[in-house]
């Protein structure tokens, strides 16, 4: 059978962006800005996403493309010199795939929860209702009460989300994910404009604005330059595996520059948005933008709490939320989908439920239990969630990246240049090719390798 490709160039685009941006965008770089005090935060990621996130994007479309294949089996040149180990790389990219997706989808379920208990308050049925302004104090129980100790409502919401999910991936690459992102993309666009708009009117809303764009350079450290590093590639869905599987259904005709660049582009724009849309908001109602992960669920509720219809632009922000991390989830779930579905010979439906139960029974339950009943359970000093991401984030998705360098630089070689370039004869190649060989084979290796220490340090 001929192997699926995108409809068109946006398709594709669409596609990609929608798994780049999820959580990584919404909720983990607004905190992380927060965290670093704010513009230098912004302008180090920028710069950073242009020379190392876009680069590494190309790396993995190359391999995907070029293989037309699932994300192991495209670690292979078919080259009896070269050894089969390589795949190992991709392994290391599938493995992250279930850890991520462990935490990733009781987010998820988080967020359901949220909206139905704010539709609640809105009708008046109780829930967490934010027409009148709540307190600090008020948004710790209630996340206490409905997300850490209510593990079996947060198991019927990523339960709930999970099975979202399954819906679309059984219609295939094609008439399920295409034509979902298709539709969730410009509503993802609608929902963060509505809430752009509505926070930069606010009182003291430039407070916030200055806070996020104005840089202070002495913020910049090593530290910072690791984390804004690490946040370019959780990001950009870099090492799970994603970009090699999407690109493998990428036409042959489609230029790899245009859509990296593109893709980058996308994701800068989206993060840098999401931004505008909750510092504005916290600077007016006088809370502070340094809460860490729980910035999103114990503190904008707050926020939202203190402006007219809270209730309607809680549940638009969490609908974006829950948008976001569909289009993510639904692609990293791809790429198990994929090996088992085409080194494995599992069949496509059978691949799915297979993949999905997997998840849900050995990572979503450990996670969601993690917070409760299982807190004194811990791994490398970790909880249950927190390992999951510390192992997927730091260990597997950097050693895929690496691996990915590695093996455009010093296997496929000539036939990497090949592949961006279309196959067009050399002596109409434009000297961008082989400074952007070089930059992969030579600096990039050594970028991912300083933050793989970096992240081991903090075991």
């Amino acid at each position: 059978m001929a192997r699926q490709t995108w409809s068109n160039r946006l398709a594709y685009i669409l596609t990609v962006a929608g798994a780049t941006i999820g959580f990584g965008a919404t909720w983990r770089f607004p905190y992380l800005v927060g965290e670093n005090g704010g513009g230098a935060y912004v302008a180090t990621f920028i710069l950073i996403m242009l020379l190392v996130g876009i680069p590494i994007i190309l790396v993995e479309n190359v391999i995907g493309r070029r293989a037309q294949t699932n994300s192991v089996d495209a670690f292979y040149t078919n080259n009896p010199t070269h050894s089969p180990l390589w795949k190992f790389f991709g392994y290391f990219g599938v493995v992250g795939a279930f850890g991520i997706l462990a935490y990733y989808m009781p987010i998820g379920g988080w967020v359901i929860s949220y909206i139905y208990h704010i539709g609640l308050g809105a009708f008046g049925l109780g829930g967490l209702d934010l027409s009148v302004p709540v307190t600090k104090e008020i948004t710790e129980t209630f996340y206490v009460d409905q997300i850490e100790q209510s593990p079996w409502t947060i198991s019927i919401c990523t339960a709930f989300f999970v099975w979202i999910n399954w819906l679309i991936l059984r219609r295939g690459i094609i008439a399920g994910i295409e034509r979902s992102v298709r539709f969730l993309m410009p509503l993802l666009f609608i929902c963060l404009i509505i809430m752009v708009g509505r926070n930069l009117t606010l009182d003291g809303a430039m407070e916030g604005v200055r806070f996020y764009l104005t840089p202070d350079f002495s913020k910049i450290t090593g530290k910072l330059l690791l984390d804004v590093l690490g946040q370019v590639f959780f990001a950009l869905s870099l090492g799970f595996g994603v970009m090699i599987t999407l690109s493998s259904h990428l036409s042959k005709d489609e230029s790899l520059v245009k859509t990296a660049t593109i893709t980058g582009v996308i994701n800068t724009i989206i993060a840098v948005l999401c931004g505008f849309m909750i510092f504005p908001s916290l600077f007016s109602a006088g809370l502070s933008p340094d809460s860490g992960p729980s910035l999103v669920f114990k503190t904008l509720p707050i926020a939202f709490s203190q402006m007219a219809f809270g209730n309607f632009f809680a549940i638009v922000f969490f609908l974006l939320l829950i948008i976001a991390a569909l289009t993510t989830s639904l692609t990293i779930y791809q790429v198990i989908i994929a090996v088992l579905n085409e080194k494995f010979g599992i069949r496509l439906k059978g691949a799915i439920n297979i993949t999905l139960l997997f998840v849900f029974v050995f990572g979503n339950i450990p996670c969601i239990l993690g917070s409760g009943p299982w807190k004194d359970i811990t791994f490398i000093d970790r909880s249950i969630f927190d390992a999951f991401d510390y192992i997927s984030g730091n260990i597997c998705f950097v050693l895929t990246a690496l691996g990915a360098t590695l093996f455009v630089g010093w296997v496929l070689k000539d036939k990497a240049v090949d592949e961006i370039s279309n196959y067009a004869p050399v002596a109409q190649r434009s000297g961008f090719f082989k400074l952007w060989f070089n930059y992969v084979r030579y600096v990039i290796p050594v970028v991912i390798i300083a933050i793989f220490i970096y992240g081991l340090s903090s075991l």
